[in-house]
C-alpha cells in the first residue's frame, strides 16, 4: 500500500463535504506531475486530506476507492481523477507550521513542492504524521 497527500481548498471542497459524500471523485487536477501521481494510486491506498489556503493542515484520511479514470470535469479528455472514500478525521490536525518545524519532515513534498496538489508520502513520513495527529492505529495502516 502506498501513501499520499491530496490537497483541497476548504472553501471549494472541504473535509466535511468529503465525509458527507462518503465517496467523491477527486477531480480538477490539471498538473501533469500531480495527474501522474493520481494514475499511480491503487485501490486501497490511503491519503491525507489536507486543507490548503485556509487552515493549511492535515484534517482527515481518505482511501482510494476507484483507480484513475477520465475526469468528467475535463472537456479535453486529457486528465484523470480517482474516487476517494472518507475513512476518518485526524484527531489533532497537523498544521503546515508544525510540519515545517519538524526536522524529520524537511524532505516532504508539502514543503519541497508546495503548489503540488497530489503527492506521495513515504512510509516513514506517514507514520510520523499519523503519530503527530493522534491517528488511531486502524486508520494509520
Amino acid at each position: 500500500m502506498a501513501h499520499w497527500l491530496v490537497k483541497s481548498e476548504p472553501d471549494a471542497f472541504s473535509w466535511d463535504q468529503q465525509v458527507a459524500n462518503k465517496v467523491e471523485p477527486w477531480t480538477g487536477v490539471r498538473n501533469h506531475q500531480a495527474a501522474n501521481f493520481l494514475k499511480a494510486m491503487a485501490k486501497g491506498d490511503r491519503a491525507f486530506f489536507y486543507h490548503s489556503n485556509i487552515g493549511k493542515e492535515i484534517v482527515g484520511i481518505v482511501e482510494v476507492a476507484r483507480e484513475a479514470y477520465p475526469d468528467p470535469s475535463d472537456e479535453t479528455g486529457r486528465w484523470v481523477c480517482t474516487d476517494m472514500r472518507a475513512l476518518g478525521p485526524v484527531p489533532q490536525p497537523v498544521t503546515l507550521a508544525t510540519i515545517k518545524a519538524t526536522p524529520e519532515l524537511a524532505e516532504i513534498g508539502l514543503i519541497r513542492q508546495s503548489r503540488l496538489s497530489v503527492m506521495p508520502i513515504s512510509d516513514a513520513h506517514w507514520a510520523l504524521l499519523c503519530q503527530m495527529g493522534g491517528v488511531p492505529a486502524k486508520l494509520a495502516k
